[in-house]
């Protein structure tokens, strides 16, 4: 009997290639982040990306197959720290009616959109389902949160479908959308029309008082 040879082992990658690795793709990343902000969408191509960073462009390959790749990881942290940031928000508020809820999540968003560019750039390019999906499911978590805060604080009763925060928030980030085209730093007027609006629908759900009272 033949004894088999040992399985080949992959070489294990030196400390300090790994670091190389890592500084590497911070490096892209923060590349196409300027590109977003300064130039817009159509101009952070994986070459432009590549030159900014002063990485061959083969090199960007190794680390993101394609410009899909590239946004929906700068994607992922932006909505990574709008959740922190939200979750915090609302804790720290403790709203006391409606409107102070809805306030306190587009304080936070409008804040952070004026903040990063490259995000705005990001949300409503509609570039690719990538991205759809992880703004897609930002929205429904967030919604959900606002949908446990609120009746937990008494302000929807109970049986408000979970499907009610969920439609405020989709008709707030239409808004939101022509608040960012109008202004590179969004238009306060539609922010404040955005405010009304979700707060109104929401309030249809709102116990009355003689609930309240009960």
């Amino acid at each position: 009997m033949f004894e088999k040879e040992p399985a080949a082992s992959k070489p294990r990658r030196s400390p300090a290639v790994q670091r190389r690795g890592v500084e590497r793709r911070r490096a892209i990343l923060e590349a196409a982040e300027a590109l977003l902000g300064e130039q817009g969408y159509e101009a952070a191509t994986l070459k432009a990306i590549g030159d900014r960073a002063g990485i061959p462009i083969a090199s960007v390959y190794h680390y993101f197959p394609d410009r899909h790749e590239v946004d929906a990881e700068i994607m992922r942290q932006h909505v990574r720290a709008m959740d922190a940031l939200i979750a915090a928000a609302l804790d720290e508020a403790e709203p006391r009616n409606l409107r102070e809820a809805v306030d306190a999540v587009i304080d936070v968003l409008f804040d952070y959109f004026r903040r990063h560019r490259s995000c705005v750039e990001l949300w409503f390019a509609r570039a690719h389902g990538t991205l759809d999906e992880i703004i897609r499911a930002f929205d429904e978590s967030q919604a959900d949160l606002l949908w446990h805060l609120a009746i937990a604080r008494k302000l929807l009763p109970l049986d408000t479908p979970q499907l009610v925060p969920r439609l405020a928030w989709v008709a707030g980030n239409q808004l939101f959308e022509v608040a960012f085209r109008t202004s590179p730093t969004g238009d306060d007027a539609v922010i404040d029309e955005a405010r009304r609006l979700v707060t109104a629908y929401l309030s249809t759900y709102a116990p009355s008082p003689q609930q309240e009272r009960g």
